[in-house]
């Protein structure tokens, strides 16, 4: 692999990408950018904990990152499986429903689907804050007491396939390769901003969002819930009232922690809150609130339930950590390497795979 090679892929997770060679006519053409980049975000990683390191500052705790990673790989197996279910809604409308045909291979078509996307993704990423059921699939990337790149890669299975839904508006009239690059592009951006190893980048924190604006999102203290909701731009918040500068040292996690690293729990856990609390709750209307009004929400209160109920603190504070023998953290850091490198593996085997297929015509498939 040459310099130049590398450099282009360290590139996707900043977004410094050329319109030229991100441009595709169908979707099929379209590269698995998320598989590419995964040896660099483990790179990019160790590189973030050295520098810390030689900073004095607080590193990543193995039972942490694995804790994010793990949902990462839970993540992506799912994406690989079900990404097709996604996109099939998108191209459906703009088959058959499109209402402007902007040529794919266009520098406008790229530059109108890069602030579409990162519009709609502001407003898909409030709503996973401001509606109750959508939050139990978001506060998995909230989870994490700790604030590091690992946690860029604690998300949720099920996320996606809801939050898609904000993005059809988009089928009227972009072509559905160009959403597929922007929405990866997009997310793989955010990956970077996950880090106290950054402080500021100048004049562009008014532009962009930043490590600085987006530890604010993750913060528990009371300044910080519901704040900073961009995903590239940070322009949004600035017009909608949602921004909020970093001040007072974050504390990050959930409101109320969770206590665990156990994957499954982690993913499922806001959805048993909700299951119980519809049946506690009586009353229909306020049953059809308990799901879609926002998470602190309760019977008498507005939608997005009182500031003052969010519990005050001030950092620091003492984090989860369940104390492990040596030999059981680098037992489960060995085992976890290797099923990191087998989801790699995996991942690519299955892009080979449809590669194939796709090739293959179908009277040269037989069936014994």
């Amino acid at each position: 692999m040459g310099v130049f090679e590398v450099a282009e892929k360290i590139g996707y997770l900043f977004y410094v990408v050329s319109p030229n060679r991100t441009s595709f006519e169908t979707i099929e053409e379209v590269p698995d950018y998320t598989v590419q980049v995964i040896p660099y975000f483990l790179a990019l990683l160790a590189v973030e904990q050295l520098y810390l390191k030689f900073k004095k500052k607080r590193t990543m705790r193995v039972n942490d990152a694995i804790g994010s990673v793990s949902q990462g790989v839970l993540s992506e197996i799912s994406r690989i499986i079900l990404q097709s279910w996604k996109l099939a809604a998108y191209i459906y409308i703009y088959t058959h429903w499109r209402v402007i045909d902007l040529p794919w291979n266009s520098l406008w078509t790229w530059f109108i689907c890069f602030v579409g996307v990162d519009f709609l993704y502001y407003w898909a990423h409030r709503a996973s804050h401001e509606i109750n059921f959508l939050w139990a699939c978001h506060q998995v990337h909230h989870s994490s007491e700790d604030y590091n790149l690992s946690t860029a890669l604690r998300q949720s299975v099920l996320q996606s396939y809801f939050l898609s839904v904000f993005n059809l508006p988009l089928a009227f009239a972009i072509p559905p390769s160009a959403y597929l690059v922007h929405n990866t592009f997009n997310l793989l951006y955010q990956f970077w901003i996950h880090t106290e190893a950054i402080q500021t980048i100048g004049p562009l924190e008014y532009i962009l969002n930043t490590a600085s604006h987006h530890r604010v999102h993750h913060g528990r203290n009371r300044y910080c819930i519901d704040k900073n909701y961009a995903g590239t731009l940070i322009i949004w918040d600035r017009l909608f009232g949602t921004f909020e500068p970093e001040n007072e040292e974050v504390v990050y996690g959930l409101t109320h922690p969770i206590n665990t690293f156990e994957p499954i729990y982690i993913q499922m856990c806001h959805f048993m809150h909700i299951w119980r609390t519809f049946w506690a709750t009586e009353g229909f209307g306020n049953k059809l609130s308990v799901i879609f009004k926002g998470p602190g929400w309760y019977p008498g209160m507005p939608w997005h339930g009182s500031i003052e109920d969010v519990p005050e603190v001030k950092a620091p504070i003492t984090r989860y950590d369940p104390p492990l023998p040596l030999w059981c953290k680098l037992y489960v850091l060995w085992h976890f390497t290797l099923l990191v490198f087998g989801y790699v593996e995996m991942a690519e085997g299955v892009k080979i795979i449809c590669v194939m297929a796709r090739a293959t015509p179908l009277h040269l498939i037989h069936i014994n």
